[in-house]
C-alpha cells in the first residue's frame, strides 16, 4: 500500500478529499498521526550505543584479547578478566595459590602491560579475586 506523504493543516489532495467522501468520514488526521516519522541514524545511534553499552563491552573484549596476547600463559591459564569498571579491571582467578602468587609478584608486571597497551586511564589498578 502506498503511503500518502502528509501534508499541512488545511491542505488536502484530490485523493484524500475522495477518500473522505467516498468512507464518509474524513481520517486524514489519524493518517497523519500514525505516519512515522523517519530519523537521521547520526542522531539515534549515540544513544542506541549508550543504552547497548557497546563501547565498554568492546573495550572489554579488546583487553581479553590483549591479556591472552601479552601476560604470560602460565598466568592466563590460571586468571581472566572478568570485567572493566571505572578504571578497575577485575580479574577472576581459579585459585588462591595462583591468586597470591599473582598478587605479589606479578601485579605490577601485568598492570605496566597493560597501561602500555591501553594507557594509564582506561586500566588504573587491577583487582584480583576468586572466582
Amino acid at each position: 500500500m502506498k503511503k500518502i506523504p502528509p501534508r499541512g493543516p488545511g491542505k488536502s489532495s484530490p485523493r484524500r478529499r475522495v477518500l473522505a467522501q467516498w468512507r464518509g468520514v474524513d481520517v486524514t488526521p489519524l493518517e497523519i498521526a500514525r505516519a512515522t516519522s523517519a530519523r537521521n541514524a547520526a542522531d539515534v545511534l549515540p544513544a542506541l550505543m549508550k543504552e547497548l553499552r557497546l563501547d565498554a563491552r568492546q573495550a572489554e573484549a579488546e583487553i581479553v584479547k590483549v591479556w591472552n596476547a601479552l601476560i604470560d600463559p602460565a598466568v592466563t591459564a590460571h586468571a581472566q578478566p572478568n570485567n572493566l569498571h571505572k578504571g578497575t579491571l577485575f580479574v577472576n582467578v581459579d585459585s588462591s595459590a595462583w591468586l597470591s602468587e599473582i598478587v605479589r609478584y606479578r601485579r605490577k608486571e601485568i598492570l605496566d602491560r597493560l597501561q602500555n597497551s591501553f594507557g594509564k586511564t582506561v586500566v588504573q589498578k587491577i583487582s584480583f579475586r576468586i572466582g
